[in-house]
């Protein structure tokens, strides 16, 4: 009889906020790894927005799209969830019903992480959602020119280049913690994937909660940053891939990123031109020697999905290539 332990699954945490980091998860969910996603609690624009400073709980967006693309329910089950209410209904103009639920099970509960995870119970959700952490945060940024900047909605509109960001609780003279269980989560890890996302207002907003940069900076896990395909308005114009690492190497105060994944597929200009009034501005360029200056590894290829006009990655190329990478890598043992 063969009584070989069965293999631990590989556990990646994926790390940012927008909507980068659903498509990720929505395609690594389809292999057999442990997955945990830590979601970005500095989110201050649009439904979540409102939801966080009439009932002062942490930004639901990004968990609720998280939590659809992790979910195993029936599509109308999920349609239902991300249903939108039109703009003409005046009380609940723009409010997601999953963004009301999770507030009001937040209250029900007395906090997110039980109502984020009894919400996943009834999604079927596989894997784990954490918020970054246990309140809403605020972002902050400081400009090049030494002027400064307050909230996450704020700061890419001013179009001025950033020097650095930073996050406080609603209560300034308190410093940001992670919640519960995310800093266990990225002790344990195998991979830790950061982004895709946008650099400064969804990626920064986590790490520079003290102790989540810190386990980040502590861990032994391969750190992979997926480089953004377009630079954004206000944030990373003009930025090449090495400019977009350099920046996070800065807020961390040393190299810490593993592996960059860069898409070195051509965007078409038909699409650029499309973009002109939007928040992409051009392709992120390459700098492969500053890269690996950086001590980074790269592994660069065609992930490019170009879907209802827009620019994205593909997230199934990513996955596999994640998948790629864990297979040449031995499991981690964290005792």
């Amino acid at each position: 009889m063969n009584t070989k332990p069965k293999k631990r699954q590989k556990r990646i945490v994926v790390i940012g906020g927008g909507t980068g980091l659903p498509v990720i998860l929505k395609n690594l969910k389809q292999y057999d790894v442990d997955l945990t996603a830590i979601v970005t609690v500095a989110d201050d624009g649009g439904s979540s927005g409102v939801i966080r400073d009439y009932v002062n709980i942490i930004p639901p967006g990004d968990i609720r799209n998280c939590m659809i693309a992790l979910s195993d329910v029936p599509e109308i089950y999920k349609d239902i969830f991300q249903y939108r209410f039109d703009s003409n209904d005046d009380f609940f103009s723009g409010h997601a019903i999953g963004n009301l639920i999770i507030a009001a099970l937040a209250e029900m509960k007395g906090s997110v992480f039980d109502a984020v995870r009894l919400l996943s119970a009834m999604m079927s959700v596989k894997g784990r959602i954490y918020a970054a952490a246990e309140e809403p945060l605020t972002l902050y940024a400081k400009y090049q020119d030494g002027t400064s900047a307050r909230g996450e909605s704020v700061i890419g509109r001013i179009r001025k280049p950033i020097d650095y960001v930073y996050v406080k609780p609603l209560d300034e003279t308190r410093e940001a913690h992670a919640a519960r269980d995310v800093i266990r989560s990225i002790e344990e890890a195998d991979i830790i994937l950061i982004g895709p996302g946008s650099l400064y207002t969804s990626i920064l907003p986590n790490l520079m909660i003290g102790d989540l940069g810190e386990a980040v900076l502590k861990t032994k896990a391969e750190v992979v940053y997926i480089c953004n395909i377009m630079t954004q308005l206000g944030e990373t114009e003009n930025f090449s891939d090495a400019d977009h690492v350099k920046v996070l190497h800065k807020h961390m105060g040393r190299p810490f990123i593993n592996t960059v994944l860069v898409n070195t597929e051509r965007v078409p200009d038909a699409v650029l031109n499309q973009q002109a009034d939007e928040e992409y501005l051009l392709q992120v360029t390459h700098d492969f020697q500053a890269l690996r200056d950086e001590n980074c590894r790269v592994i660069s290829a065609d992930f490019l999905n170009l879907k209802d006009g827009g620019v994205y990655h593909d997230g199934d190329k990513v996955a596999q290539e994640i998948m790629n990478l864990s297979s040449s890598m031995p499991t981690l043992n964290h005792n």
